[in-house]
């Protein structure tokens, strides 16, 4: 869905995923810096969302999702995956529930096929599930913003900001008074800065939560059964990921930063040396510099010296190995 704060002075439209929202509104330093201060907001209205009503509804997803819902506080923000029976992700979920209705917003495109797994495991439960994205517009406001939430959103408060699920009517005059728009590029920016994974750029077909750190986060380990949970167990019980998200620090002398899906070579096996990893996503901070999240290997050393492609790169741990 196209925003209408496109229209917004120096709108730049983003790509891919993305699309449908401004990547930048014209400075994305400023931008950044402003997120970073606690002024401003994000247009998300691009991101899927999916509500459930019922009485059932926390005990139905507390059967379906890898987080402990059942007895969710009205109000308290979580998130949750979807897991494969083999255990690797599928969707991610960030949810609250208002006491009446559990609201979840999801990965732009993602809510139909969500739906659709949810409506197949509905069996004799009192739930309704349905796709609010024509009518809802997902909105961020940053941690520390003293902007008021409209009575008509349902508000989901993490340390990190609040997400408003917000009446698509409504955007365009709660951007008037919430401003200035940051674009999605600031707020990428600050999620790799914060270690923050995203579902199919730090994902791939076989990603398991521990390679990510949702771990605690998005998986609770005490919780009941639910698909997939016997990968979850028997990794955490008797083994280790094949995998570990790392971020990188990359050379800022580079004028280009390594794209998604960058090969990672050790910097001492040089050019031809085997690959160990891909570059997730790479951004430019306002304060670090061109910085990346990666999936490498968990067997490389820590600190081991990197190449992203032709790009020098120090790593941080995220994922212990």
């Amino acid at each position: 869905m196209k925003s209408p704060l496109l229209s917004l002075p120096g709108a730049v439209p983003a790509e891919g995923v993305d699309e449908g929202v401004a990547a930048h509104y014209g400075d994305l330093f400023r931008e950044q810096r402003a997120l970073a201060d606690g002024t401003g907001f994000v247009d998300l209205s691009h991101r899927g969302v999916v509500t459930v009503t019922g009485d059932d509804r926390l005990s139905w997803l507390h059967l379906l999702l890898t987080q402990h819902v059942s007895d969710l506080p009205t109000g308290q923000a979580t998130e949750a995956l979807v897991l494969s029976a083999n255990g690797h992700i599928e969707h991610a979920l960030y949810l609250v529930d208002d006491g009446t209705t559990v609201w979840a917003h999801v990965e732009p495109g993602s809510q139909e096929a969500l739906i659709t797994y949810l409506e197949s495991m509905k069996f004799f439960y009192r739930v309704e599930v349905a796709d609010r994205t024509p009518d809802t517009a997902v909105v961020h406001l940053p941690a520390g913003s003293i902007a008021q939430a409209p009575e008509s959103a349902a508000v989901r408060e993490t340390p990190y900001g609040r997400d408003l699920f917000l009446p698509r009517e409504e955007l365009e005059a709660f951007a008037a008074d919430a401003g200035p728009a940051a674009g999605i590029l600031a707020h990428e920016a600050l999620r790799v800065e914060q270690h923050r994974p995203r579902l199919g750029f730090e994902t791939d077909h076989r990603t398991i939560p521990h390679e990510l750190g949702w771990i605690g986060t998005a998986v609770h380990l005490q919780k009941g059964c639910y698909r997939g949970q016997e990968t979850v167990a028997r990794v955490q019980n008797l083994g280790k990921p094949p995998r570990r998200l790392v971020f990188l620090h990359l050379d800022g002398s580079e004028v280009h930063l390594p794209p998604a899906g960058a090969e990672i070579r050790l910097a001492d096996d040089g050019p031809e040396g085997r690959k160990i990893g891909f570059v997730t996503t790479s951004v430019r901070h306002h304060e670090l510099g061109p910085v990346a999240l990666a999936l490498v290997k968990r067997n490389v050393p820590v600190d081991a010296r990197l190449m992203a492609e032709d790009t020098a790169a120090a790593q941080e741990t995220v994922v212990e190995p």
